[in-house]
């Protein structure tokens, strides 16, 4: 299997590098800054390390603006600014 997603920077100019089908690309990551760099060319100098998936730094747990349904206790959970109206005309009155 080819090396696919984020790995230590082998060439060890940034921290992290994005592999693609076992090639390094030139999308970078130095803590939370991504950037482009070029990789150098030749082989690679060492064998790769794998960066476990994770939350990334400073991220202090987002979520989506639309997942209420993970929020701890309720929490955040959407409720109607207004209430349904089934009938209308009780809310208009009569209709000429």
């Amino acid at each position: 299997m080819k090396p696919q997603g984020w790995y230590r920077d082998p060439f060890g100019v940034h921290e992290d590098r994005y592999f693609s089908d076992g090639n390094p690309t030139k999308l970078v990551r130095d803590g939370t800054a991504e950037a482009y760099d070029e990789p150098p060319p030749g082989p690679l100098p060492g064998p790769l390390v794998e960066i476990p998936p994770s939350e990334p730094e400073g991220s202090s747990g987002l979520r989506r603006a639309d997942d209420c349904e993970s929020s701890p206790g309720g929490v955040g959970k959407r409720k109607p600014v207004m209430p349904v109206i089934e009938d209308p005309a009780a809310f208009y009155g009569p209709v000429n």
